[in-house]
């Protein structure tokens, strides 16, 4: 099987500007192809990794990535899917999380010699003179039809700013200068990107006369729809920092059931025919599905190591014996207690488990708490700071979710 073939069987594909050319081109050539990376945090995030997936079964495949990291691009901000303007960050910021971003591509991307490249579009947008670039690119853009993106009607009732506006110049400028300068024939993005995408290979033929290709992937949704990558803490981070490899492991581990199996296709490189038997699994085999895609996913990302050992505290905890060495954890100071003793509202906000004394409250009344295994009966239950000679207790919040609190000395 082929790679388009591959791409399409694991579902990754939404929309292309010319299947059958493109089809052509990743099954008998060899192709330079791109995506974009604005930097607008210090970590890439899981709506990151569906993309990084896609280069990597093309690196496989024989074809040349190149990974635009927009040093000059997150200056603007893109307005897609934004009911409010970004945030404007300092150049030093975006340089920062552009190398973050470096370090955790080269998780999936080889960017030895030849095999891939990572560039910043800073290099080329920043030296820009503004009254040239508006007579030679903004000359092809009609402000009519870029008003009928869906990327721009959405922002039109809250405004959109002229900066934002010029963002969809400044990623077609992208796709033309990687074609003039590295013969890049195929950008890829989200679902989400597509019009930026058409603007880029429109400008190309317009200034080149030549034909360029888009292609767009499946975003990480939930099967009711919900943007996948979100817990209660905020963004699963693919930074070990910003997410531990614990808690990065229960997210995969605890996704829906009609979720798994989607999963598995697009953010594994396990054999299709191997995911396709694990398809006709039911009941408590899903579960099993479960700890495979998250192991395969954690491991990908943060090494074996850690996903084997994420894996074990995952058994251990399920297992009601938790060594919970690598379990989320929270440590707590003598002046979080009064008289001896932490109330159990006090201490669920403290361990960022819920975001009021209200959510707490009901979680305890719906019998969602546990602490060391004994189920929490009363708002006004509290945990002696005693308890905690054996070293920290284990709270438990629903069926899945489960916290190390610490006390320091």
């Amino acid at each position: 099987m082929g790679v388009f073939e591959e791409l399409k069987a694991r579902g990754m594909i939404a929309q292309m500007t010319n299947e059958e050319k493109i089809r052509d081109l990743l099954e008998n050539q060899q192709v330079t192809f791109y995506i974009g990376f604005d930097p607008t945090a210090d970590s890439l995030h899981v709506g990151h990794f569906l993309q990084m997936m896609v280069m990597a079964h093309m690196q496989r495949a024989g074809h040349r990535p190149i990974a635009i990291l927009g040093g000059g691009t997150a200056m603007v901000g893109d307005p897609t899917g934004k009911t409010d303007m970004r945030k404007m960050m300092t150049p030093e910021t975006i340089q920062h999380n552009a190398d973050c971003f470096k370090a955790q591509m080269r998780r999936l991307i080889d960017f030895s010699e030849g095999k891939a490249m990572m560039l910043n579009n800073a290099d080329w947008l920043l030296p820009l003179h503004y009254i040239d670039f508006l007579r030679e690119i903004g000359v092809h853009f009609s402000v009519n039809k870029m008003l009928t993106y869906e990327c721009f009607k959405t922002r039109l009732e809250r405004g959109l700013s002229f900066i934002e506006f010029n963002y969809m110049l400044m990623q077609s400028y992208d796709f033309l200068k990687l074609y003039q300068d590295q013969h890049c024939v195929l950008e890829l993005g989200g679902d989400d990107q597509w019009a930026n995408i058409l603007g880029g290979i429109d400008l190309v033929r317009r200034v080149t006369g030549k034909e360029v290709y888009g292609m767009t992937f499946t975003l990480l949704t939930t099967s009711d729809g919900r943007k996948m990558g979100k817990t209660e803490s905020g963004a699963v981070w693919l930074d070990p920092q910003k997410t531990s490899p614990y808690e990065f492991f229960q997210y995969w581990r605890n996704v829906d059931d009609a979720d798994v199996i989607k999963c598995l296709k697009l953010l594994t490189f396990l054999p299709l025919s191997q995911i396709e038997e694990m398809a006709k699994w039911e009941g408590s085999q899903l579960n099993a599905a479960k700890e495979v895609l998250a192991y395969e996913v954690t491991k990908i990302i943060h090494g074996e190591e850690e996903a084997a050992k994420a894996r074990d505290a995952a058994r251990a905890l399920f297992g009601a014996k938790a060594d919970a060495a690598d379990m989320p954890s929270t440590t707590l100071t003598p002046a979080d207690f009064t008289d001896g003793a932490i109330l159990v509202p006090d201490l669920l906000r403290k361990a960022g488990l819920v975001s009021s004394k209200g959510e707490a409250r009901r979680l305890i009344d719906q019998g969602g708490v546990s602490i060391d295994d004994e189920k929490v009966t009363s708002v006004t239950a509290a945990v002696l700071a005693a308890r905690f000679e054996k070293g920290h207790v284990i709270v438990k919040k629903g069926k899945k979710v489960f916290h190390k609190v610490l006390l320091s000395k």
